[in-house]
């Protein structure tokens, strides 16, 4: 079994000075930590793998594709492979676990 603190892995985020942690890698899936302060402008792209978003804390807005809808705690989103997304108006910070599947290359 692997088990995992969200405690512990946003201090080893923040200890690497990165925006994202990836703490777990599997055969079908891969899973991180994404992190982005109130204010902060997210400049990822589009990835090559299916992704999920569960939002643990903060609030933001997120725009895929053409859609946009307002995430807080609690929010999951899905996010298809090769689709342009972006959270913005970002105004508490936010803490998002993010699940690849395939595993994130």
């Amino acid at each position: 079994m692997k088990a995992f603190r969200l405690d512990e892995l946003e201090a080893e985020r923040a200890a690497n000075d990165g925006a994202y942690l990836q703490f777990l890698r599997e055969k079908n899936m891969s899973v991180g930590l994404y992190a982005l302060d109130s204010g902060e402008h997210d400049r990822q792209q589009p990835h090559n793998q299916d992704e999920v978003y569960f939002v643990v804390s903060g609030r933001a807005a997120i725009t895929v594709g053409m859609e946009t809808t307002q995430v807080a705690r609690g929010s999951v989103v899905y996010v298809p492979a090769g689709v342009a997304h972006k959270f913005h108006h970002i105004s508490e910070d936010l803490r998002v676990l993010v699940v690849f599947s395939p595993p994130e290359a």
